[in-house]
């Protein structure tokens, strides 16, 4: 059951990515809108992770 829920994820990112590069290039407005879905969550997922992935830079930094 987990590997079919990752593997719709993989399916959804890898379509969003097409998307972004599609649009990026002129498609139709389906593709413009998932590419724009698709660019929000990864600003949402960026604006939401600093804390997380500077204390794991500093962790990372103070290990060596």
């Amino acid at each position: 059951m987990t590997v079919l829920i990752l593997s719709g994820v993989l399916v959804l990112v890898v379509g969003g990515c097409v998307c972004v590069v599609r649009a990026a290039r002129g498609g139709p407005r389906w593709v413009r809108a998932v590419a724009t879905a698709t660019l929000a969550v990864a600003e949402l997922l960026r604006v939401a992770d600093p804390l997380r992935s500077s204390s794991s830079r500093r962790s990372d930094a103070q290990g060596d």
